[in-house]
């Protein structure tokens, strides 16, 4: 219903190059954060613009590409990298795409999709997270520039980005209509990178906290009409979310999957553990609920897809891919007992991971007050 022989194609083409040239190297981008030079090979092989047209180096796909992508990405284990990917392709990007002019599109958006440059997206704040309204960068328009003053945290790939988009607020008294989305090239004076962060999961990418002070930012780099910040931010919000779901629910499948070999394989009792009518519940549960969300996303997809705005789909299969993803990743570490809890299995990495999720893009708590608004509660 919804991938054709040639997402198959690319799929298979996407999981030879993360055996051949990845997966090798995880465990040691654990250790370190994984190379800048990766994206540039991402680039190279077009998996940064699955489904950009070609005139900006894409590849013209439709958005089950980019599923096709995020898919493996999970099944490859690849948390924290497929995250810093995802940010690139289906954060940072789409926003100059949709609303940004030919000559930012050229200058910005081309170089991104060929790995050239790095992006990242930057919205929270240490006192905005979920309260996106709440935020105090501010951006004062000074003749020909805005002048940026606010701080930043939790911004992956925010060590590394050639640029950010950041959410700026520019008229306090205009409320939604007082925001802008600036995008900030690293180098610019008053753009400083403060910290890194440590973080339970997804070690492989970096996390940063991002300073601006007297940031002067050229006009030319506002992307969108002016006032119109947070709307479009809310657009991109929804894309953020139904890749999140596609990758979370896809991580839960490779761990089922991982989780149902090894119970078929270890030997308890005299039996296979996979016999045990607990053990066997257990995986019909997670199995069935898999297949459930999984159903729920690719629908919503193709919504998303075919150019609806689906919100309350959205931020329901966000709610339930996310939560479900946790809830495979514990059920597995219990299973496999003290090898789960090994670092050397990787359910362990798989249910660090998976936790960000719940809160990254919107939280669980923020996909409820989201979905009540749709039933008019």
């Amino acid at each position: 219903m919804y991938f054709t022989d040639a997402h198959e194609e690319l799929r298979l083409h996407i999981r030879k190059f993360l055996e051949k040239e990845v997966k090798p190297h995880l465990e040691e981008w654990e250790e370190r954060t994984f190379p800048d030079s990766i994206f540039k090979r991402f680039g190279e092989l077009g998996f940064l613009g699955l489904r950009y047209p070609p005139e900006y180096g894409g590849q013209g796909g439709d958005y089950f590409s980019a599923i096709v992508l995020s898919e493996e990405m999970a099944r490859a284990g690849c948390g924290g990298l497929g995250m810093a990917v995802a940010v690139q392709t289906e954060m940072a990007t789409p926003p100059v795409f949709k609303f940004g002019t030919e000559e930012q599109k050229r200058r910005w958006l081309l170089p991104a999709v060929r790995g050239e440059q790095i992006a990242a997206i930057a919205i929270t704040e240490p006192d905005a997270g979920s309260d996106v309204a709440g935020i105090k960068t501010t951006a004062r328009r000074d003749g020909d520039h805005y002048v940026v003053d606010g701080r930043k945290i939790f911004i992956t790939n925010g060590a590394r980005c050639h640029w950010a988009l950041v959410v700026t607020k520019t008229d306090r008294e205009r409320g939604h209509g007082g925001y802008n989305l600036l995008l900030i090239e690293k180098g610019t004076p008053g753009f400083e990178v403060t910290r890194t962060l440590e973080k339970l999961g997804m070690h492989s990418s970096d996390t940063a906290e991002l300073l601006f002070e007297g940031c002067r930012v050229p006009v030319a780099n506002l992307i969108g009409a002016e006032g119109e910040g947070f709307k479009n931010l809310m657009w991109e919000l929804q894309g953020e979310r139904m890749i999140t779901a596609a990758g979370a629910i896809a991580g839960a499948q490779s761990v089922f999957e991982y989780t149902m070999e090894y119970a078929r394989n270890r030997i308890a009792f005299g039996q296979p553990i996979s016999q045990f009518q607990v053990i066997k519940h257990k995986l019909v549960d997670m199995g069935t609920k898999i297949a459930a969300v999984q159903s729920l996303v690719y629908q919503t997809a193709k919504q998303w897809d075919e150019g609806a705005y689906p919100v309350r789909e959205i931020s329901q299969s966000k709610l339930l891919a996310t939560q479900i993803a946790c809830e495979v990743a514990d059920e597995a570490i219990q299973i496999l007992g003290g090898h789960g809890y090994m670092s050397e299995f990787p359910v362990e990495r798989a249910w660090r991971d998976a936790r960000l999720a719940r809160i990254g893009a919107g939280t669980d708590e923020i996909m409820k007050e989201i979905i009540a608004k749709t039933y008019g509660l």
